[in-house]
């Protein structure tokens, strides 16, 4: 059996009239025994404990259960564990009872092909009363007056007007819903306001350095501090600074740099020296406009 290399390959199958060696042998679950690939199932080899896989339910007369017995078991121990512990009789009727129409006089069984729901009352009725006249039908249910707006519109609709008593109540309702209403209103616009503030100044900071840039008429180019890489404008390159060396996408890191414009040409430089130098060389040595 096996191989020099792998002597413990393989087992022979345990059904006596085979012992065939399997080289991929299967183990029964039940008896734990070893069988080839014909003798695998438990009718091919005759398994003695095939039964403890077998599923047997019993419906209690009681309460219309069904119990499973245990093949480890006696029947009698696992039904009398039931009656002391599960079994309710009064689940039987509820089981056992089929549903009828709900029609004074209709003995029509609900079934599946013929049961119809009723849109308005949503109750189910059989073919013959599936239309509201023929089952006095209520009509729809009344929305839940859960949402504070629709409970005093409700109110103010079914309360008729009294002279000052009634007049004060109701706008005093009214006027306590009204000003939680604008409170709200007001919130929400300054924030939106303070959100478009920032967005407008942020976008004007950088249309000025372009513009600057642009008004020199020099194609004075932008150089990034990291990489060296170069650049027509101050806007491109917060951009790339943004995208390449600031690994955070956190909107709360924002990368600023201070741009001096010349008085006398409006050229944008980064560096404040040489701004002097550019003043002192190209307009004799005055920064004054």
């Amino acid at each position: 059996m096996g191989t020099p290399e792998f002597p413990d390959l393989g087992k022979h199958c345990s059904v006596d009239d085979c012992k065939q060696i399997d080289f991929l042998p299967f183990t029964c679950d039940r008896c734990h025994q070893v069988y080839c690939l014909e003798h695998r199932s438990y009718i091919k080899h005759h398994c003695p404990k095939a039964d403890k896989k077998d599923v047997t339910v019993v419906i209690c007369p009681l309460c219309a259960k069904g119990v499973r017995l245990n093949p480890d078991e006696d029947p009698n121990i696992t039904w009398e564990t039931h009656v002391s512990t599960e079994c309710d009789p009064s689940n039987y009727e509820k089981v056992t009872k089929k549903k009828k129409c709900p029609v004074p006089g209709c003995r029509e069984v609900l079934t599946f092909s013929n049961t119809i729901k009723c849109r308005d009352c949503t109750i189910d009725h059989c073919l013959k009363h599936r239309f509201g006249p023929d089952h006095k039908c209520p009509g729809p249910k009344k929305p839940a007056s859960g949402f504070q707006f629709t409970s005093l519109l409700n109110r103010s609709r079914k309360e008729e007007p009294r002279p000052n008593q009634a007049s004060a109540t109701s706008s005093s309702r009214w006027s306590s819903f009204l000003n939680a209403a604008e409170a709200g209103m007001a919130k929400l616009s300054t924030e939106i306001s303070q959100v478009w503030q920032s967005t407008r100044d942020g976008v004007g900071q950088s249309s000025s350095s372009s513009s600057s840039g642009r008004a020199g008429g020099t194609g004075q180019e932008e150089e990034c501090p990291q990489c060296g890489a170069r650049f027509s404008n101050v806007t491109t390159l917060v951009e790339h600074v943004k995208k390449v060396h600031e690994r955070n996408n956190s909107q709360s890191r924002v990368f600023k740099m201070s741009i001096d414009v010349c008085p006398k040409c409006s050229k944008a430089f980064r560096d404040p020296v040489a701004l002097v130098e550019h003043v002192e060389r190209d307009h004799g040595g005055t920064s004054k406009a």
